[in-house]
């Protein structure tokens, strides 16, 4: 059905209370069940799960995924069999759309972990307490839901901004519903099919999956006499090099150097083909030119010239060049300095997003009381609210970070600030420019405390979970809004969310990142892996030792290569720019790959070009080709990342209780 919508001309012309009563009156389902105790449970559960695929993909990557219509087919599928089975009825289309309310906000709530909280780890030494984290990201998201509460008054109700990300949410929400009832079951089934399919070759290729069922319940080892399970190598280089060594090959090298000090590696990891494919071709071929770049040519011409050495740890031994040590000790500062240019850069460039912000205000208009008064969340609550929120964000980054009160608590009018420009970016693009943001921050705390790491890196994540926060919660409240939703219940569902994703994503941060050794301690020397790289975590890390240090602790090649960055970021954005978006590269991407493992820059080209090459080969629209490849991207994609994320937390958790 046509979702109603006022003109362009009505939208220029009514006052927000005229927009408002047309809402009501037109759009409004107040007598439709939206949050409803299934919906909440749903959404919690749902949102649990999702934030735990969220922070596996984002410690590979330092990518968030977007979970929303993942959650609306996954929500469609099962109350839409339930219904057939006569277990239940089915889902109203507003109690599916506070489900993926409660499931997004989940997900979003993996982003400091892997960011700013992990850095701050990184740079102190320090692990705090599971419930420090959990308080400290409830209490700050709530912050970020008390800002949005205005703005969802001027930006969706008055300027009726487009939000395009939760527009296209309210449309496939509608089509679900009341469009052909088959294909949200087709999107659901492919969904389906994909994950179990990855599931079971990420079993396949899991040791302690093997182990679990070669030993525990199949009991080889005593009947066989088997030592070790058996498992597919997921990284296919070992099977090349098993072979190089019984034929007596010689390693390749690059310039000089071995390639496997360069990590470079050949892995077929399912995950990374469907961030890919949610990536899409130019970005994914930007973070390709990165590590091409950055690996294949630049890390052997410093190795060679002693920029990258081999180096002593604490206790005498000898560290190898390796991927790791390429990064930390030459890579990361020109890798950092296109992701901040590129960013920074790309937000000035968006003159729509500043001149939105001081767009004259309309008079309003004697309409008689507030039609909505009743389902909308009252502006009391934020006035009231934010103030306590605001000694509460403090308190909790001084009692557990050590940021010192007076400068925690100056870091919230620029917070608030750069969150209205953060919503706003949303509103217009579904884009939240949080890293740009957030270094912003960051370099403006720590010109004022250079000493204290926390200093900088806490309120920097502030400005990501508060923004981050109030824009998605506006974007989740958009369709909503189209689909004639309560905000009220929306909001608190949002809220929902957050708990949901706090109580999930903290324990297996802890669980898979920082497993306790044998005395019973736990140490951050095991939160960075082949496996998973933290790369967010590490430029974080990297702009607060640049913070701290300063410039002088860099090699000379070191400092020419961000000059060079700095240069070449401002050209990619400005040609961006310039084209209107056609430029094919982006510096934040190829800032990306040089802190990415090449072998996962590598499968997200594969994934990113494997659709958009059968893309263009099935462009007719009704055909089975352009269903399966073309509308059944996103499903297929999920199902890729959360067929292999699960199994992989589960071999993580695995590996930790079997040992």
């Amino acid at each position: 059905m046509s979702i109603p919508h006022l003109t362009d001309q009505q939208i220029a012309a009514w006052s927000r209370e005229q927009k408002d009563r047309w809402w009501f009156e037109n759009v409004f389902r107040g007598d439709m069940a939206q949050l409803t105790l299934r919906s909440a449970f749903t959404g919690f559960l749902l949102g649990g799960i999702l934030a735990a695929t969220n922070l596996y993909i984002g410690a590979k990557t330092g990518i968030s995924v977007g979970v929303g219509l993942t959650s609306v087919i996954l929500a469609f599928a099962l109350y839409r069999g339930l219904a057939r089975a006569g277990l239940a009825a089915d889902f109203t289309i507003l109690e599916n759309n506070c489900t993926q309310s409660i499931a997004t906000a989940a997900g979003y709530m993996t982003a400091p972990l892997i960011s700013a909280l992990a850095a701050y780890m990184l740079v102190t030494g320090t692990i705090p307490p599971a419930w420090h984290l959990i308080v400290w990201l409830v209490v700050v998201a709530l912050i970020g839901v008390l800002l949005a509460f205005p703005l969802k008054r001027r930006f969706i109700n008055d300027e009726q901004m487009p939000f395009p990300e939760g527009r296209a949410c309210g449309v496939v929400l509608d089509a679900l519903y009341h469009g052909k009832g088959d294909e949200g079951v087709y999107k659901a089934r492919l969904l389906g099919l994909t994950a179990g399919a990855t599931a079971l070759y990420q079993m396949i290729v899991s040791d302690g999956w093997m182990r679990l069922i070669q030993f525990k319940l199949l009991q080889l080892h005593r009947w066989a006499g088997v030592q070790e399970p058996w498992h597919l190598h997921e990284r296919l280089d070992t099977y090349f090099y098993d072979l190089a060594a019984r034929l007596h090959w010689a390693t390749p090298r690059i310039l000089g150097t071995d390639i496997r000090q360069l990590g470079l590696r050949l892995t077929l990891d399912a995950a990374m083909l469907g961030v890919g494919g949610l990536m899409g071709i130019r970005i994914a071929s930007s973070v390709m030119l990165g590590a091409f770049v950055n690996f294949f040519v630049l890390a052997p011409l410093m190795i060679q010239r002693g920029d990258i050495v081999a180096r002593l740890a604490a206790d005498g031994s000898t560290i190898a060049i390796s991927r790791t040590e390429i990064v930390n000790q030459w890579a990361l500062w020109w890798g950092v300095t296109m992701m901040i240019v590129g960013s920074l850069i790309g937000l000035l460039g968006k003159p729509d997003l500043f001149k939105s912000l001081f767009r004259r205000k309309r008079a309003a208009s004697a309409a008689g009381p507030d039609v909505l008064a009743h389902i909308e969340v009252p502006l009391w609550v934020s006035y009231v609210g934010l103030p306590f929120g605001v000694a509460a964000g403090a308190w909790v980054s001084h009692t557990y970070f050590g940021v010192p009160w007076l400068l925690a608590l100056a870091s919230f009018p620029l917070i608030a600030v750069l969150t209205v420009i953060c919503t706003n970016a949303m509103a217009l693009t579904s884009w939240t420019p949080t890293g740009a943001l957030s270094k912003i921050t960051q370099f403006t705390m720590g010109a004022i405390d250079r000493s204290n790491p926390a200093s900088n890196l806490i309120p920097a994540g502030m400005t990501s979970e508060i923004a981050s926060n109030a824009a998605n919660l506006l974007s989740d409240i958009k369709p909503g809004y189209m689909l004639g939703a309560k905000p009220r219940q929306q909001a608190i569902g949002h809220v929902i969310g957050i708990f949901a994703g706090s109580l999930a994503a903290v324990p297996l941060f802890y669980l898979l990142f920082l497993p306790p050794q044998a005395d019973g301690t736990r140490s951050v020397g095991t939160m960075i892996s082949d496996q998973f790289a933290f790369p967010a975590a590490v430029q974080w890390k990297g702009v607060a030792d640049l913070i701290a240090h300063g410039l002088k602790s860099l090699p000379t090649s070191a400092l020419v290569s961000m000059a060079v960055a700095a240069l070449a970021a401002a050209a990619f954005e400005i040609a961006r720019i310039v084209t209107k978006g056609r430029f094919p590269l982006s510096a934040v991407s190829i800032g990306l790959g040089v802190v990415l493992p090449p072998e996962a820059s590598f499968t997200m080209w594969v994934g990113a070009l494997l659709f958009w090459w059968f893309g263009r080969r099935q462009k007719v629209a009704g055909t089975r080709g352009h269903a399966f490849w073309v509308e059944g991207c996103e499903p297929i994609c999920a199902g890729l990342i959360s067929g292999a994320a699960l199994i992989g937390i589960g071999n993580a958790i695995l590996n930790v209780l079997l040992n």
